[in-house]
């Protein structure tokens, strides 16, 4: 083993007698090594698998208030022992001792920032009983029933989705030839998916070309005589689907933003406007897709969709619909309206790991033709084989696990009416949030939540009067001193480790020119309730009096 040391090296413990030989090999391979470690491990998992939110709270808080400077000196070696360092029990105690308190517990009522959230707690049972199967879910031979009941769960989406009658079920929940879905790894790949298949559905196999996944997008181009594709979306959408078009060799550019409206929705006179424009410009111009948003990331906005929709059909253009935050809206009778024109996508992304409460990673994609996948199979003598049933034939993923179980058992659990109830409160209680915001002299609602979430920022009475002035430099300083404003407020309250909000940069103004920084609120904690928000302007506001006052 090498002698390497490094000064920011934390100390090593004293050297251990533990050698890896077969007969400790054996042990920790099949069980834990001794009676301690046996203990240690009991008393953990039980109190995370049956105790989760309190175990989570007693451990990690939200956060120590330490910086990553502070913690990234604490984590520089880089040499891996020939013989193991310590035993399971150290390995768990250190984990949870020293690890978890610099983690993030998102689970906290109090962590209102980002889209990653609580979960139930029999969620961790049923991740630990898939991580236990190990089911490989890209064969058959891996995964047996597994496939089948994924099949089945993707179906039982769908029709959540689309709508379809009981026969159009009954005809593709299990039939080897067709496709309704597929699970992915979150709502990036979800996107990736649905234009790859979006690409090579357009530039499909003729007379003198095999098609754009076997000749490339040079050929694809030649064969049917345009210059470019492009995907049309709103200013607003997912930072995922200019990843997806540089990987399948569109270029990032070929991402066309269109404004938005008032309401932070797709301005459709300015997408019709954007299609004429490229019909009658001086490129040969495919649009491969056009996207609606069912859940801005920023504003949780939902473009209007059913619009959208015919706007496809009349130019035949594939419709995507990015619902990776708001389609389990569908779940609620009081809501669902708001996603009106969904079942009209050919594709549909949704996440797994975001309002369905499952645990990282997953997402899936939905399409409306059932066959349509087929312009993305690949085969491998040794594990996918032509004429197989293998779900790795038509996924970007090659080995995957096998998520699909825990969402089937989840929605048997929850049914319907349990992630109605999560849907609503998220919903209600961001519309009282943002009530509460507009009562309060110090702050200003920017983003009304149409979803569960909304924007503000911290703005002080003597500046929103400055804002009212006519002079355009006046307001445009006072903006800057906001923005200075709410990123250290941001900041301060993260690093105090009681409370989290994110933040973001909005456009705003005719032009979409200017950019103002707000505070960014999601809910969809069912433990989050209104008083806890009040306590987090609390806090905000002690935080500008104490800290940010004087600076301006």
């Amino acid at each position: 083993m090498s002698n390497h040391s490094n000064a920011n090296t934390s100390p090593k413990s004293p050297k251990s007698d533990l050698i890896a030989d077969w007969e400790h090999l054996f042990k920790v391979f099949l069980r834990p090594e001794d009676n301690a470690s046996r203990v240690t491990l009991v008393k953990y998992m039980e109190q995370i698998l049956f105790g989760l939110h309190d175990f989570l709270k007693k451990h990690v808080g939200i956060t120590e208030a330490k910086s990553l400077k502070e913690l990234s000196e604490r984590f520089t070696d880089t040499v891996i022992n020939e013989n193991p360092e310590k035993k399971l029990a150290e390995v768990i105690t250190c984990v949870i001792d020293e690890i978890a308190p610099q983690a993030v517990n998102v689970a906290s009522p109090y962590f209102v920032g980002h889209m990653t959230s609580a979960i139930p707690f029999f969620m961790v049972h049923l991740k630990t009983i898939v991580s236990a199967l190990n089911q490989n879910v890209v064969k058959l031979e891996t995964s047996k029933v597994v496939s089948i009941i994924e099949k089945q769960v993707i179906a039982k989406i769908h029709r959540m989705i689309y709508e379809n009658s009981e026969a159009f079920y009954r005809t593709h929940v299990q039939n080897t030839e067709t496709t309704l879905g597929a699970f992915v790894e979150g709502g990036t790949s979800a996107n990736l998916t649905a234009f790859w298949v979006a690409r090579n559905a357009r530039f499909a196999p003729k007379e003198g070309f095999e098609g754009v996944e076997s000749d490339g997008m040079a050929a694809a181009y030649k064969a049917y005589n345009v210059d470019r594709a492009v995907i049309l979306v709103s200013r607003l959408g997912h930072y995922s689907l200019r990843k997806a078009a540089g990987l399948l060799g569109l270029g990032n550019k070929s991402i066309i933003p269109i404004g938005t409206d008032e309401k932070n929705k797709l301005d459709l006179n300015a997408l019709r406007q954007k299609i004429h424009d490229i019909e009658n410009g001086p490129e040969k111009t495919c649009i491969l897709a056009i996207v609606g948003i069912a859940g801005a990331t920023e504003t949780g906005t939902i473009d209007p969709l059913e619009e959208i929709a015919e706007v496809c059909a009349e130019h035949n253009i594939h419709f995507h619909v990015d619902a990776a935050w708001g389609g389990p809206t569908l779940f609620s009778n009081s809501y669902r309206h708001l996603l009106k024109g969904i079942k009209q996508a050919d594709s549909v992304t949704i996440d797994g790991h975001k309002q369905f409460y499952m645990p990282m990673s997953c997402g899936m994609i939905y399409f409306k033709n059932p066959v349509i996948m087929d312009v993305i199979a690949y085969y491998a003598n040794y594990v996918n084989r032509r004429g197989s049933v293998d779900l790795g034939i038509k996924s970007l993923s090659g080995s995957r696990e096998a998520n699909s179980l825990i969402l089937d058992s989840a929605l048997k659990i929850m049914g319907t009416k349990g992630y109605e109830l999560l849907i609503n409160h998220g919903i209600e209680t961001a519309a009282a949030f943002a009530e509460e915001i507009s009562r309060r002299e110090n702050f200003q609602l920017i983003t009304a939540p149409e979803l569960n979430i909304l924007t503000y920022r911290l703005c002080p009475s003597e500046l929103q009067q400055k804002l009212s002035f006519d002079d355009a430099q006046i307001r445009q300083r006072v903006n800057k001193q906001l923005n200075s404003i709410n990123r250290d407020l941001q900041r301060l309250q993260r690093e105090s480790g009681w409370s989290f909000v994110s933040r973001t940069s909005l456009k705003f103004g005719q032009d979409h020119s200017n950019c103002i920084v707000v505070l960014r609120a999601v809910i969809m904690n069912p433990m989050t309730t209104i008083s806890i928000l009040k306590d987090i302007l609390d806090e905000q506001e002690e935080i500008y009096r104490n800290y940010l006052a004087g600076k301006f």
